[in-house]
């Protein structure tokens, strides 16, 4: 009975194998595609040929058994499948299946050539003898690729075992059974032959995407010869030696399908996101003196952190929005006190475009970086303090500080007035204004002036005066800022005389008449009386008058004698004893206190003519209230009041006496 390998369930399971694999590789690539979240870990191996199937085509080459009757195997096409495992970077494993028809031909013919005796047509030629037949391939080869999982071009060479099924076909069987044909070549027992085969060769696998490619492959065989169950030595029919060897060679080429995820290269770095801004400062304000109702100019330092990015400002003043869209701020403070300035500066370019994915990074791979935003807005601020500035005076100098009363002739009786003042930051230029409490000012709008104390008047007495003159100076500036500073004047005065009314006498005439009287009785007695004055005397003559007078006096036992004496010191002497006389209307001033001069024509003071007249006539007869005539003015005593012990007499006296007691006794009361 035929023993026949059924080769069918062998290629139903190494299909159902491959397809196991090839579903399992897709299964993982689409697991590992499912999401684009993250993408894989950089050392997982995830190149797309990790699983490779690839069908193929090509030519299949025999070479010759020289034993025996000459085997041959008819060249011809082969086809076939290969699947692959690749779990490392240059090696895989490769399972693979080759189906080619190689028809059997015998080189020399059997039994000499002629039919054997057995056969119908013994005697006569026999043919060479041949039979279609079928050849089964199939190994597990290691497979080296001489260049890493995933180039383009992968060259590798491979070396494996395996086996091949030699297989009559059915018809051939069929007619090797005939009677007819096994009683001529014995061929009854033609069956299926296996043998093991070793198969090496090489080739290159060109990747033309992540998923589908060409592989160009050339294989050499090596296995025993088959003998289909046919004799292997001459019984006078066709007969194969067993155990020769038998060579061949296949040159195919197939499409590669490649499964598995593919290796995510390393991702290219996300956009730097753009610089940070600087700050900086708001400047203009420090160290300067910034000034009501003048304009402040500030400026923002900050700077964009990429050359060239425009940039935006938003000022405010106190909180409020205020200036416009630049570097600049100008503002104007309307008050004193503290304004704040604040800028906020942001960076107007348009943000980085999103990152593309680069075409070496499979989509699966590709994880999009966030798009960088702008830098962040800056902000600065300052204080701008605005305070009220005023001129300042450094110093007032009076030169000198101490003067004399206008009644001291001989003493100093003006000052320097002396300013020294610097205007505000503010200001501009300075105005000048001098002012005194008392006394006159001239130049008093400059720095310097000129104070005079003639004008000055203190009340005559007995007693020393003094008086305090204060000295403003004020200057203002362009803003009407004002400063003021003082310095103070002392003026002192001596002692001072007291003027009386002049008593005026008639032309050539020394009689002191009721007017007079008045003056020196109810006037300057009286204060003579206190004790603090002496009573000074001096009389006048006018230019017109005689210079002598005759004048009666009363001698010590009665007797009336007439002496001539000189008008000017007669009037003064007859002004004495109405002070002194002590009888009548006269007064009881002590002579020691009376001292008189006489001056003759000299009119060089003043005359001070009182209120009455200047008639000769008796009392009874005399006018009350006759005014005094300009032409009488001259004809004069001058009577002051001089403080008691003062060495300064006015300026009336050149040659002051003291009262000659005894002539004014003998002169009496005067009527």
């Amino acid at each position: 009975m035929k023993s026949r390998l059924n080769f069918r369930p062998l290629i139903s399971t190494v299909l159902s194998g491959a397809l196991y694999l090839t579903c399992a590789a897709y299964a993982q690539n689409t697991s590992n595609t499912s999401t684009n979240a993250q993408p894989p870990s950089s050392d997982e191996d995830q190149h797309p040929d990790k699983i490779e199937l690839c069908p193929f085509g090509g030519v299949s080459v025999w070479g010759d058994v020289t034993e025996g009757l000459g085997e041959k195997l008819a060249d011809g096409a082969v086809y076939g499948g290969r699947f692959a495992y690749n779990p490392t970077a240059h090696l895989g494993l490769e399972l693979w299946l080759a189906f080619d028809e190689a028809n059997v031909t015998f080189n020399s013919a059997s039994n000499g050539g002629v039919y054997p005796s057995t056969s119908p047509f013994a005697g006569e030629p026999t043919p060479r003898y041949s039979f279609h037949a079928d050849n089964w391939m199939w190994g597990l080869n290691p497979v080296l690729n001489l260049r890493r999982r995933g180039a383009k071009f992968q060259p590798y060479v491979t070396v494996g075992v395996g086996g091949i099924q030699f297989t009559p076909t059915d018809h051939a069987e069929t007619v090797a059974r005939d009677p007819v044909t096994n009683a001529g070549f014995y061929s009854g027992n033609l069956n299926d032959n296996l043998q093991l085969a070793l198969n090496y060769g090489g080739g290159i696998k060109w990747h033309l995407s992540d998923h589908f490619g060409l592989r160009l492959d050339a294989r050499g065989f090596w296995s025993r010869n088959p003998t289909y169950d046919l004799p292997n030595y001459n019984d006078g029919g066709i007969y194969i030696p067993a155990k020769d060897k038998l060579n061949g060679l296949q040159a195919t080429l197939g499409l590669v399908f490649y499964f598995g995820q593919p290796k995510c290269p390393p991702m290219p770095p996300a956009p730097a996101p753009p610089a940070a801004l600087t700050a900086g400062a708001i400047t203009g304000g420090e160290g300067a003196t910034i000034c009501q109702g003048k304009p402040v100019i500030l400026h923002s330092t900050a700077a964009p952190g990429t050359a060239g990015h425009p940039l935006s400002y938003d000022w405010t003043l106190n909180g409020q929005a205020s200036g416009s869209n630049s570097p600049d701020f100008t503002f104007t403070p309307n008050s004193t006190g503290d304004f704040t300035v604040a800028v906020t500066v942001t960076d107007t370019a348009p943000p980085p475009a999103p990152m593309q994915r680069p075409k070496n990074i499979s989509a699966h791979c590709w994880v999009q970086p966030p798009t960088p935003q702008g830098p962040a807005p800056v902000s600065a601020s300052t204080t701008i303090t605005v305070q009220e500035t005023a001129p300042a005076i450094a110093s007032v100098t009076v030169d000198p500080n101490t003067l004399a009363c206008p009644a001291n002739t001989s003493g100093t009786h003006s000052a320097t007035l002396t300013g020294a003042a610097t205007p505000s930051a503010c200001g501009g230029n300075l105005t000048y204004k001098w002012s005194v409490t008392e006394g006159g000012v001239t130049n008093e709008t400059s720095p310097s002036a000129i104070f005079d104390a003639s004008t000055i008047n203190f009340e005559g007495g007995a007693q020393g005066q003094t008086k305090t003159v204060t000295a403003t100076l004020t200057v203002t500036d362009e803003t009407g800022k004002t400063a003021s500073k003082t310095a103070d004047i002392t003026i002192n005065c001596q002692p001072q005389f007291v003027r009386l009314s002049d008593v005026v006498f008639a032309k050539n005439n020394a009689r002191v008449n009721n007017c007079g009287k008045r003056i020196l009785i109810d006037e300057a007695a009286p204060r003579a009386a206190t004790g603090d004055y002496d009573i000074v005397l001096v009389g006048h003559r006018d230019n017109d008058e005689r210079a002598d007078v005759a004048e009666e006096r009363r001698a010590r036992h009665g007797r009336h004698t007439a002496a001539e004496r000189a008008l000017d010191e007669q009037r003064t002497l007859n002004a004495a004893a109405v002070l002194s006389g002590g009888t009548g209307t006269c007064g009881h001033v002590d002579p020691a206190h009376i001292r008189v001069d006489w001056v003759g024509t000299d009119q060089t003071s003043d005359a001070q003519p009182g209120l009455c007249g200047t008639s000769n006539l008796p009392s009874q007869t005399e006018r009350r209230g006759s005014q005094t005539s300009a032409a009488d003015k001259n004809r004069r005593v001058e009577v002051y009041l001089v403080p008691r012990n003062s060495t300064t007499m006015p300026p009336a006296v050149k040659n002051i006496k003291p009262l000659p007691e005894q002539e004014a006794k003998a002169l009496g009361c005067p009527r």
